[in-house]
């Protein structure tokens, strides 16, 4: 399986997101921008969900590259403490049970879950949910 695009994640055996850090006033963005401005940031793997909402519709392709059958999914703002807020898919949770300061993980999961051949992309879970 091979990762949505290149530059996303570090290579380490847990991987994080890299995000860019100021080379000048020290602030932390993502993703990290290509210009001699920022250097790449791998960012903590750990946050908490400062916002979120349901995707209750496809998105329009290009840029979404998903599967053409249509399932909703949560979209999180996940706070990184002291570094930066991220969006990224919910995983591993239900509707129901998600909660503004809930604690989450960075995680993996197939763009689609159905497609033997899926990109992988970022998401967060609840942390713990994966064991």
């Amino acid at each position: 399986m091979r990762i949505i695009a290149e530059g996303l994640l570090t290579d380490e055996s847990t991987p994080r997101l890299i995000g860019g850090r100021n080379r000048t006033t020290g602030r932390i963005v993502f993703p990290c921008p290509e210009n001699g401005d920022y250097e790449p940031y791998p960012l903590q793997r750990t946050g908490t969900l400062w916002s979120y909402t349901i995707q209750r519709y496809r998105p329009k392709s290009p840029p979404y590259a998903g599967p053409d059958a249509f399932r909703p999914w949560p979209v999180g703002y996940i706070e990184l403490p002291g570094e930066v807020i991220v969006e990224a898919r919910l995983a591993n949770v239900a509707f129901e049970d998600i909660a503004i300061g809930m604690p989450l993980e960075l995680t993996l999961i197939p763009l689609d879950p159905d497609a033997p051949d899926s990109v992988i992309i970022p998401a967060f879970e609840p942390i713990g949910a994966a064991a």
